[in-house]
This record gives structure tokens, C-alpha cells and sequence, in this order.
């Protein structure tokens, strides 16, 4: 299955527990979709969100987002996993 990362790039001052709560509806949503959200990571400076996830597609990933809580990402990277 294709990685992913995405990037949403919102206003300064998202919180952690803000991006837990759309974590957790994507969880909910990603089956219906043959998507994995895996992990994110929050620049709450900065507003930027980013999550890594397996997709069949981009189109997939952002429809998850889309469904669960309307925040679609702004780019997504198809990406490779290194140690």
C-alpha cells in the first residue's frame, strides 16, 4: 500500500488535543476507505499539521478527512519509510 504524508497548513495555535479529536474520527472513517491514518505530528506554533498514512490514493486520504471532519490536507507526498 502506497505512504503517505500530508501537510494542513491551518491558523497558529491548533492544539494537540484538537488534532487528537480528528485523529480519532478519521480512526472511525478510514475502513470504509482501505486507509491507515498511522500517525501525526502538530507544529502548533505554526498551525501545520502533519499525518502519515497508507492509501490507496491521495484522493482516499483526503476523503477520509473530508468525511470525518472537513479538514483536507493541503499537499500530499508520496513517501518512503527509512531508519
Amino acid at each position: 500500500m502506497p505512504l503517505y504524508m500530508d501537510v494542513h497548513h491551518l491558523e497558529p495555535g491548533v492544539t494537540m488535543d484538537d488534532v487528537a479529536k480528528a485523529h480519532a474520527a478519521d480512526l472511525s472513517v478510514q475502513d470504509k476507505y482501505e486507509v491507515n491514518y498511522l500517525r501525526y505530528w502538530v507544529d502548533e506554533d505554526q498551525g501545520k499539521i502533519f499525518c502519515l498514512v497508507e492509501a490507496p490514493s491521495p484522493d482516499a486520504a483526503n476523503t477520509v478527512h473530508r468525511e470525518a471532519h472537513g479538514l483536507v490536507a493541503d499537499e500530499v507526498h508520496l513517501v518512503k519509510e527509512g531508519s
